[in-house]
C-alpha cells in the first residue's frame, strides 16, 4: 500500500511546549529542544496523498522511539513504530505487516533520543514564510530514504504540518488538528507482536 509506505517514512508529532515563543524564523536549537521536551503526545490527523485522496485518524507518540497511526473506520489500516522497527498493516483483518528497520525511515530523525537538527547534513533546508518556520530534514547517514519537511508555528512552538518526500519524488501531507501531551499509555498500544496477535484471531 503506497500510501501507507510512505507514510511510514515519516515522522511525526506535534504541540505545544515552553520554548519561548518569537515572531520570527525559530533556530533549529529552538526546534530540537521542542522535541526534546516532547514525551508522549494524542493528536488527530489529515492525510492528503499525491492523488488527492484524504484519510483522518489519530496519532500517538511516545518518545522516544514509538508511534502508532490509527486510520479512523471504515479504514483497518495501521502503522507502528516501536522497538526499532516500522510495522505497515493494510486494510487486511488478517496477515502479516510489512516490517521495515526504523533507521531507514525519516521518522528516525523526530523518534530519536536526542534530536539535534543542528548536527552536520541532517537539515537540507530552514526558511520562514512570514508564517511558518520550514525545515526540511534527512538523515545524514541515509540521505537516499527520503525528506521530511516540516512546519512550525510559534507562540508557543507547535509542529502544525508536514510533508514526507519519498525517495521516488512522491509526497504526503500530514496536518494535525487537536493534540494533547503527558499522558501515560499502556505498553501494548505500541507493541507490533500484540497487534499481529490481535490480527490473526
Amino acid at each position: 500500500m503506497t500510501i501507507l509506505k510512505t507514510l511510514a517514512s515519516a515522522a511525526v508529532l506535534s504541540l505545544a511546549t515552553a520554548v519561548p515563543a518569537m515572531a520570527e524564523k525559530l533556530s533549529l536549537s529552538q526546534i530540537s529542544s521542542y522535541f526534546n521536551t516532547l514525551k508522549t503526545v494524542k493528536s488527530d490527523f489529515m492525510q492528503i496523498s499525491d492523488d488527492g485522496s484524504v484519510q483522518t485518524g489519530t496519532l500517538f507518540i511516545q518518545r522516544p522511539g514509538k508511534m502508532r497511526f490509527e486510520y479512523d473506520p471504515p479504514q483497518k489500516a495501521l502503522v507502528l513504530a516501536s522497538n526499532n522497527a516500522v510495522a505497515i498493516f493494510d486494510n487486511r483483518a488478517k496477515g502479516a505487516p510489512e516490517t521495515y528497520p526504523l533507521g531507514r525511515t525519516p521518522l528516525s530523525i523526530i523518534l530519536a533520543r536526542k534530536v539535534n537538527l543542528q548536527s552536520a547534513n541532517a537539515v537540507v533546508g530552514h526558511s520562514y514564510d512570514g508564517k511558518h518556520t520550514i525545515v526540511t530534514a534527512q538523515d545524514p547517514k541515509n540521505p537516499d530514504i527520503g525528506r521530511i519537511q516540516m512546519k512550525f508555528s510559534a507562540s508557543p512552538v507547535t509542529l502544525d504540518e508536514w510533508v514526507i518526500q519519498d525517495a521516488h519524488g512522491g509526497s504526503t501531507t500530514i496536518r494535525l488538528g487537536d493534540t494533547k501531551t503527558g499522558m501515560t499509555y499502556p505498553r501494548a498500544l505500541f507493541d507490533i507482536d500484540t497487534e499481529r496477535s490481535k490480527r490473526s484471531r
